[in-house]
């Protein structure tokens, strides 16, 4: 799970270097209500336009409002749309731009017609050159993707095909990240993925990953058989697929795919949702994440932007309301009084496609021991539920002196975290019938458990679900915590 307050201090130090193709994005807002009596062509009777910084420029702005800094290396032409993005870019405070300007050729520019009441793209204008850049242009890219290169946590290629990214640009800074242990994420565009090769991760859509391997794949399975098979010509340590609707699917080198449901959002404009994934992986890798909680940010991330009109960006706040829905209910909204609010808020879950994960726990006194479990286990899994012990179940376990606290001041402080999503309290001495009821598909222990000592771990493994154990923090123990306030010790 991602712990927000510290992760936005972590990324503020952080820098990501973006290659690509900027563009100049223009949004144009009216109604169509006739004819022309000139052509069989609609009028479009225009209420508001908006400009944006498009294209790879849209990724600088994405990871500048998500707290990191990003150096921005681009190609633009001597031409008023040229000198608007310059203009821009300035702008942001987070943005150091690094743009090469080429006489030759004018700046990529894209005008959208857009139905204002129905949202719907209706024309789209183009000046671009998509050539690639000429020999000096891509030494002058190079030069300067290069003196940036050491200031970097991570590097971004953000590949429209407008001729920024030539195979020798590419391959210069993949070189020369990988020489300097600096990690490479890449937005394809070209269908040859091994022009990519030495890259982290590469981040195509589901219509790109499906022309680049020739296949059908459609199951997580499918789509992990056929990426691997690219990767090994790619050299690449994980390719993430989009998949719109369908959600995403991340296949690592080593260990097995990860894949994570589209949020439900009503979509407004997908145009460029595909800059805010990159983004978001690019910025949470570089502040130290690991592929999961990047995957399910990035995810997270895709959900806010196409809920958005125009070229969109998206904040960290934006990001734990999507990530941490649960977050923000008062703590006696997460606790479950009855076995039918369980099985409704699980159908809903399950309904959306969502991956449930539960630990439990007596939690007599929360201390940093159970709350590292409790955070990694939701990193785990799209909502996490805790079993409580009952007070009389409690005492069973541990003695006619326990619990210090009753159950329903435990589950307050343990539905006050913003890991947990919802507490259940069991009245057995373990949560075996609770586990059966909820079939999580991710069980989490702390790891002076083993395997099979993890009560209910044969009815999640029969369903195809996963056992984890969380290595525990040393030195914290309620019984020896108790112990010592009852004698007075410190």
């Amino acid at each position: 799970m991602l712990d927000f307050e510290t992760l936005s201090q972590t990324i503020a130090g952080q820098t990501v270097l973006c290659v690509g193709d900027i563009m100049l994005d223009e949004f144009v807002y009216g109604e169509v209500s006739r004819i022309s009596p000139e052509a069989p062509a609609p009028v479009i009777a225009v209420q508001r336009s908006e400009t944006n910084i498009g294209g790879a420029g849209n990724v600088a702005r994405n990871i500048a409002t998500l707290g990191a800094r990003c150096i921005f290396v681009g190609l633009i032409g001597d031409d008023d749309a040229g000198r608007g993005l310059q203009a821009a870019l300035k702008q942001e405070t987070r943005i150091e731009p690094v743009l090469v300007v080429d006489p030759s050729r004018p700046t990529t520019r894209k005008v959208r017609f857009v139905s204002e009441h129905f949202s719907t793209h209706m024309l789209r204008a183009d000046w671009e050159q998509a050539a690639p850049a000429t020999s000096v242009i891509e030494q002058q890219l190079i030069d300067a993707a290069l003196r940036a290169l050491p200031r970097a946590d991570v590097v971004l290629l953000s590949d429209y095909a407008k001729g920024v990214l030539t195979p020798r640009v590419i391959r210069a800074v993949i070189d020369a990240a990988r020489a300097a242990g600096t990690r490479v994420i890449v937005d394809p565009k070209s269908l040859h993925f091994e022009l990519y090769r030495g890259a982290t991760l590469l981040t195509p859509n589901r219509k790109e990953f499906a022309e680049a391997t020739r296949s059908r794949a459609q199951t997580v399975d499918e789509i992990a058989e056929a990426a691997r098979e690219v990767m090994q010509l790619a050299e690449c340590e994980a390719l993430l697929v989009t998949q719109s609707e369908r959600g995403m699917t991340l296949v690592p080198r080593d260990g097995a795919a990860i894949h994570v449901p589209a949020h439900q959002v009503k979509v407004r404009d997908v145009s460029g949702a595909g800059d805010t994934v990159a983004a978001v992986i690019a910025v949470l890798l570089a502040a130290g994440a690991d592929w999961d909680p990047a995957l399910r940010a990035a995810n997270a991330g895709a959900a806010v932007a196409v809920s958005k009109k125009g070229t969109a960006t998206v904040t960290l706040s934006e990001l734990r309301r999507r990530v941490l829905p649960e977050a923000s209910l008062a703590a006696e909204e997460k606790i479950i009084t009855s076995t039918g609010d369980l099985d409704a808020r699980l159908r809903e879950w399950r309904e959306q496609g969502l991956r449930i994960g539960f630990t439990n726990g007596c939690f007599d006194i929360l201390h940093p021991g159970h709350v590292k479990v409790i955070t990694e286990a939701r990193a785990t899994c799209d909502r996490l539920i805790v079993g409580l012990n009952s007070d009389a179940s409690v005492r069973r376990l541990k003695g006619a002196d326990r619990p210090v606290q009753n159950e329903r001041a435990r589950a307050e402080v343990l539905a006050a975290l913003e890991a947990v999503d919802l507490v259940a309290i069991f009245e057995d001495d373990t949560p075996l019938q609770l586990i059966a009821q909820i079939k999580p598909m991710v069980l989490v222990k702390g790891g002076d458990y083993t395997r099979e000592q993890v009560v209910g771990h044969e009815l999640v493994t029969a369903q195809g679900g996963d056992v984890v154990l969380v290595n525990i923090l040393p030195g914290f123990s309620t019984t020896s915590l108790v112990a010592r306030a009852r004698q007075g010790g410190g």
